[in-house]
């Protein structure tokens, strides 16, 4: 949502610096609630967003705090929406020596709890085998817990990818996984690719979709039409993949979280 300030209103001072506040806006619905508001000396329009952790308003550095709130109340229908999209979604953690299923690849597999010297994480032919010491902080179970994703994540893109590399100008320049509040996966001016660490949580196919999409991103940088022909001579169930991520991906996103709390 953006909205360019009339050049009447563009009387503040320039700010070089960025500026953080927030300010209390009434919902429709009865809520109130805090809008962060963000300042930024390269911001050329007043821009509401809204995700897991709420409402964001970035002004550029003459836009007033009253025209700010003013459009932020102008948008309270559509912020009330989005909040109810970013709705929290249950999940459950991992329970040391109790949890017997751990989610991959858009299944629940096995879990078997052992017995070791070091925190371990790894997978067998019977599913996934945590081995711990009799005394273990949560930290480093977390830390195996992640790098095990990490390793079965790399290990599925780096499959995939050799079968797409013949038609691409050049192969990204690296490969990062990371827990991402919103995206799926991005492509850097670099050539760097980063996806969502959830991604290894999904089914495969969707997961392979979205590297597929960020690597068509260097052929083409944009969204247009030219671009999602190349998606689709690539990989022609991408709509399937999409609703799938509608339908799944809050949940994917939160039992990630979870996990790695």
């Amino acid at each position: 949502m953006v909205f360019m300030p009339p050049m009447f209103r563009l009387l503040a001072p320039t700010a070089r610096t960025i500026e953080r506040d927030s300010f209390a806006l009434a919902l429709g619905d009865g809520r109130n609630i805090e809008v962060a508001r963000v300042r930024h000396p390269r911001a050329r329009r007043l821009r509401l967003t809204v995700d897991e952790r709420g409402a964001r308003l970035t002004l550029p550095p003459r836009a007033s705090l009253a025209s700010s709130e003013r459009f932020a109340g102008e948008h309270r229908d559509w912020i009330a929406l989005q909040l109810a999209r970013y709705a929290p979604v249950s999940a459950v953690g991992l329970v040391v020596g109790e949890s017997l299923e751990l989610p991959l690849r858009g299944a629940m597999v096995p879990l078997q709890w052992r017995t070791g010297r070091y925190t371990r994480v790894h997978g067998d032919a019977d599913g996934v085998v945590i081995s711990l010491p009799a005394s273990v902080p949560r930290a480093a179970l977390v830390r195996a817990l992640r790098d095990f994703y990490e390793a079965q994540a790399r290990a599925d893109a780096g499959r995939w990818l050799a079968c797409y590399l013949k038609d691409l100008p050049r192969a990204p320049r690296r490969m990062r996984f990371r827990p991402m509040s919103s995206q799926w996966g991005s492509l850097s001016a670099d050539g760097s690719v980063s996806l969502d660490l959830a991604l290894v949580l999904a089914r495969p196919s969707a997961f392979e979709y979205v590297l597929v999409h960020e690597l068509c991103h260097l052929l083409r940088p944009d969204h247009t039409p030219a671009f999602w022909h190349e998606v689709e001579s690539r990989f022609p169930a991408w709509r399937a993949e999409r609703d799938y991520f509608h339908a799944e991906g809050r949940r994917l996103k939160a039992a990630l979280r979870a996990l790695l709390a």
